[in-house]
C-alpha cells in the first residue's frame, strides 16, 4: 500500500470515482473531489493495465467543496494513515450535500449523452431526510463478520474486513442496537432492517459454512430482546428464531408485508417519494389497464391499482418467488391485480394490446433490449422508467429511441446521500 502517486483530479466519472491522468495512463480516483491536487495511494496498478485504480491519501490543494468526514471508518485520509483501506458505503462523505448533487446531476447527463446520444441538464433533487446533514436515512443495512465475531464492513474491492462501531447512515432504530458490542461467532454475515411501520426491526443471520446449527442458534438466542431475529440457511429458507420473519411498511395508505432477504427501498421518504413521481408521471386514469414490471412486494402496484380502479387491471410481474410470494399477501384484495412470478423478458408477450401504460422499475443491470421491445411492441400510451443506475437507464433509453419513442421528462432523486448512487424517474412516449 506505499505506491504513491501525485495527481491533480479531473471530472467526475460513473462509479464515484474522479478521473485523472499520468504519463498517458487514465486513473480512476475515489475520495477525492475535481480539481484537487492529491496524492493517490494505487491499488491496482499493474505495468499492462488498460487503467489504474487508486484512493486519495493527502490532499495537497483542496477544494473549497471539502468537508471533514463524518465517519472516521469510511474516511480515506484518516484510513490512510492508519496504513489501512476505508469501508465502503460513504464514499461522498467528504464533499458538501450541494456538491454532491451537483456531481450527480454531471455524470447523469454525461452517461445520457454518451450512451444515449441525447444532450440534457440534470439537475439532482433533495428529498425529505430524517436530518439535515443527510445522515441517518438507511433502512436497511448489511454487515460481514469478523472471525471473533465482531460486525465489520469491507473496503471497495477488497475482502479486507474492517471492524466498525457506528453506522451513520443508519436511522436511530438500528444504531440504538448497538449490535457491535454482540458476539456473531460463526455468523457470516448479518443484515437488519427496520420498518417504517414502527414495528420491531429484524435481523437476519447468515451462518458460515460448516457451523453447527446449535451453535447458530446460540450465537441468535444471546442477542437482546425487542426484535425479530431469523437465519438464512444455505438454500435461502429462512427459519424463525424470536418474532417475524418479515417487516411491516406503510406506504400512505397501504401496508406491505416484505420478507426478510426480499427488496424494499432503503431510504426512509423513498417509497412515498418515488410512489409520487411514479402517479405523476403516468397519471393513471379509471377502468385503465396497466403493466408493473419488476414489481417487487407491489408497491407501485398498489398505488396504481387504487387509480384504475374496480374496473381496470394491473399485471404485475416480479422473477424473485419471495417478492412475489409477498406481493400477492399485499395485493389479494385488489380483483384487479394479476401477479405473475417469473423472469419478465419471458412473462411479458409482444403485441400486448391490453396494457396502455406501463412502470418500469428493473434492478440495477436494467430492462435490456427484449423487455424494451416487448415493451414497444404494445399499446402503451406511455412507460415510467424508474431506474437506480444511469449507465443502464441511458442504454436502454437508448432502445427506446431506436424503436421510435422520445426521452420526454426525467427527475433525478438523491436517495443516497453521502455515495455516488442515485435513483430517476423517467417518461417515455411514443413519437407523435
Amino acid at each position: 500500500m506505499d505506491h504513491l502517486l501525485e495527481l491533480v483530479l479531473g471530472p467526475v466519472a460513473h462509479g464515484g470515482h474522479c478521473v485523472a491522468r499520468h504519463e498517458g495512463r487514465v486513473v480512476f480516483v475515489r475520495h477525492g473531489i475535481p480539481g484537487e491536487r492529491v496524492k493517490v495511494r494505487l491499488m491496482d496498478h499493474d505495468d499492462d493495465a488498460r487503467f489504474w485504480r487508486g484512493d486519495v491519501a493527502e490532499v495537497l490543494d483542496p477544494s473549497p467543496d471539502r468537508v471533514d468526514h463524518f465517519w472516521p471508518e469510511a474516511d480515506a485520509l484518516r484510513a490512510s494513515a492508519r496504513n489501512q483501506l476505508p469501508v465502503g458505503g460513504a464514499e461522498w462523505g467528504h464533499m458538501n450535500l450541494s456538491t454532491q448533487r451537483k456531481l450527480k446531476g454531471l455524470v447523469f447527463a454525461e452517461q445520457l449523452k454518451r450512451l444515449a446520444g441525447m444532450e440534457r441538464s440534470v439537475e439532482v433533487e433533495a428529498v425529505p431526510d430524517l436530518t439535515t446533514d443527510g445522515l441517518a436515512w438507511r433502512s436497511r443495512v448489511a454487515f460481514s463478520v469478523t472471525a471473533n465475531g465482531r460486525l465489520a464492513m469491507h473496503p471497495y474491492r477488497s475482502n479486507d474486513l474492517i471492524s466498525v462501531q457506528a453506522m451513520p447512515l443508519a436511522v436511530q432504530a438500528i444504531n440504538d442496537l448497538k449490535l457491535w458490542q454482540q458476539d456473531f461467532s460463526g455468523i457470516e454475515r448479518v443484515e437488519v432492517a427496520a420498518p417504517s411501520s414502527g414495528d420491531p426491526v429484524l435481523i437476519l443471520l447468515f451462518p458460515r459454512d460448516g457451523v453447527p446449527t446449535t451453535n447458530v442458534h446460540r450465537t441468535a438466542r444471546k442477542l437482546v430482546g425487542g426484535m425479530s431475529v431469523a437465519i438464512v440457511g444455505p438454500q435461502g429458507a429462512v427459519e424463525r428464531v424470536r418474532g417475524r420473519t418479515w417487516v411491516r411498511e406503510v406506504v400512505e395508505n397501504n401496508s406491505f408485508r416484505v420478507s426478510g432477504p426480499g427488496f424494499w427501498q432503503i431510504h426512509t421518504s423513498a417509497p412515498d417519494v418515488l410512489t409520487t413521481a411514479v402517479l405523476e408521471s403516468l397519471d393513471p386514469q379509471l377502468d385503465e389497464h396497466l403493466a408493473d414490471l419488476y414489481a417487487g412486494a407491489g408497491l407501485f402496484s398498489a398505488a396504481l391499482a387504487d387509480r384504475v380502479g374496480p374496473g381496470g387491471t394491473v399485471l404485475s410481474m416480479e422473477a424473485s418467488s419471495t417478492a412475489s410470494r409477498d406481493a400477492r399477501k399485499n395485493l389479494h384484495h385488489y380483483p384487479g391485480v394479476d401477479v405473475q412470478q417469473g423472469k419478465v423478458e419471458r412473462l411479458l408477450s409482444a403485441g400486448r394490446e391490453d396494457i396502455t401504460g406501463v412502470v418500469l422499475d428493473p434492478p440495477r443491470v436494467g430492462a435490456g433490449r427484449v423487455v424494451i421491445e416487448r415493451i414497444t411492441g404494445s399499446l402503451a400510451r406511455r412507460v415510467v422508467y424508474v431506474s437506480c443506475d444511469p449507465s443502464s437507464f441511458a442504454r436502454d433509453v437508448g432502445y427506446f429511441g431506436a424503436a421510435g419513442w422520445d426521452l420526454k421528462t426525467v427527475r433525478v432523486f438523491d436517495l443516497y446521500p453521502h455515495t455516488h448512487h442515485m435513483e430517476s424517474v423517467a417518461i417515455l412516449e411514443p413519437a407523435s
